[in-house]
């Protein structure tokens, strides 16, 4: 039986009259990439920065591998990897110096050319968040969710403004992770990509979760009602063209 490492509960979070979240309850498998998925504004980042005990929820229960995130947020932090926006980076640090610094934050030693090694940046381990490409910034931001080698990780639109193959890059980098244990969250706009990588994703809109399944369930049930697309699905699409054509091998600026 799946053991359950996430457990939300009837989650509700006010901002004065606005219900941003709305009774959210659902579990997250351990070992499992899990998406939140829905529109701008449907309260998903919300949802996540409570998990992730960044903000106040405002009633409701969450559970964090058996911790409650109201008598033990400290002890959560510890045990989570959370994604951070590269801008908030200190500029005048190279790779190894910042991997160091978080390290020490945590107050643990992190092999940060390992580190480094996992997300392929290891030949730019002197260099500056700066003067990286968008996809190493994103693959770098994800290495520091793995600094304290951290049960459950959050990613949130981890592939925004990638090209085609930084982004199948990121997948891949994902999956391997996924693949030595980690649990994963992830919240992302591109529906391709939850297709790909997760194994159940929960839609949430309006505050609400309207669904909750695997993605191949998702889809035969939508194609269970008499849906179809209005027009012929071909066996490939626009993307897999472009990476045909000009191959997988990630590029680099």
């Amino acid at each position: 039986m799946e053991r359950t490492i996430i457990s939300v509960q009837n989650l509700v979070k006010n901002y004065g009259n606005f219900e941003a979240v709305k009774g959210i309850s659902f579990d997250v498998h351990e070992g499992e990439i899990f998406g939140l998925l829905g529109p701008n504004g449907a309260g998903k980042s919300t949802t996540l920065e409570i998990i992730e005990t960044l903000r106040e929820k405002t009633s409701g229960k969450v559970i964090v591998d058996g911790l409650d995130i109201d008598k033990d947020p400290n002890e959560i932090k510890k045990i989570i990897g959370v994604q951070l926006q590269t801008s908030g980076f200190y500029p005048v640090l190279n790779l190894v110096e910042l991997i160091d610094l978080f390290a020490g934050l945590y107050n643990r030693e992190a092999n940060a050319m390992e580190l480094l090694d996992r997300v392929n940046l290891r030949d730019k381990a002197k260099s500056k968040v700066k003067e990286l490409s968008g996809g190493q910034k994103q693959r770098f931001s994800i290495a520091t969710t793995m600094i304290n080698d951290p049960r459950i990780i959050f990613l949130d639109e981890p592939t925004t403004g990638l090209d085609p193959q930084a982004r199948r890059n990121l997948w891949e980098l994902i999956r391997d992770i996924r693949k030595k244990g980690t649990t994963v969250i992830l919240t992302t706009h591109y529906l391709d990509e939850a297709e790909y990588l997760c194994d159940r994703v929960a839609i949430v809109d309006s505050g609400k979760i309207v669904a909750m399944n695997t993605p191949d369930k998702l889809i035969d049930e939508l194609v269970a009602t008499g849906f179809e697309r209005p027009k012929e699905v071909k066996k490939a699409n626009l993307e897999d063209v472009f990476i045909h054509l000009t191959g997988r091998t990630l590029r680099e600026e």
